[in-house]
C-alpha cells in the first residue's frame, strides 16, 4: 500500500519543540518533493514548509521561518519537520504530501491545491499552557 505517515505530534507547552516526521510506505520518496501544511479548526489549510528531491532546496512562510526547518533522509525514507519556539496559534493537524517532479532542486507550491501525489492522514500538533 502505497502511503505517508506522519508521527510525532503531541502537546507542547509555548516555547517548546517537537519534531515531526513523515515516512513513506510502498514507495521510495528519492523521485518526491515534500511539503508540510497545517490545518487549525475553522481554518483553511496552509503550507508552513517544502523541501526538494535534493533537500538543497526548502522554502517556508513568514509565519515559522526562523522556527520550523525541514529535513530530509532519503536512506530511511523519511522528511522531518523540526518545529522550535512553538506558540499556540502553531495548534493544528499537520499533513505531509509528496510530489513527483523530475527536477532535484524545484520546490513543489506551498497551496494544497497544488497537485500533490500522495497525502499522510495528519498528527496533531497542540500548543498551550
Amino acid at each position: 500500500q502505497l502511503q505517508l505517515v506522519e508521527s510525532g505530534g503531541g502537546w507542547v507547552q509555548p516555547g517548546g519543540s517537537l519534531r515531526l516526521s513523515c515516512a513513506a510506505s510502498g514507495f521510495t520518496l528519492d523521485y518526491y518533493a515534500i511539503g508540510w501544511f497545517r490545518q487549525a479548526p475553522g481554518k483553511e489549510r496552509e503550507g508552513v514548509s517544502c523541501i526538494s528531491r535534493s533537500g538543497r532546496s526548502r522554502n517556508y512562510p513568514d509565519s515559522v521561518k526562523g522556527r520550523f526547518t525541514i529535513s530530509r533522509d532519503n536512506a530511511k525514507n523519511t522528511v522531518y519537520l523540526q518545529m522550535n519556539s512553538l506558540k499556540p496559534e502553531d495548534t493544528a493537524v499537520y499533513y505531509c504530501a509528496a510530489a513527483k517532479l523530475e527536477s532535484s532542486w524545484s520546490l513543489p507550491r506551498l497551496n494544497p491545491d497544488y497537485e500533490y501525489d500522495y497525502w499522510g492522514q495528519g498528527t496533531q500538533v497542540t500548543v498551550s499552557s
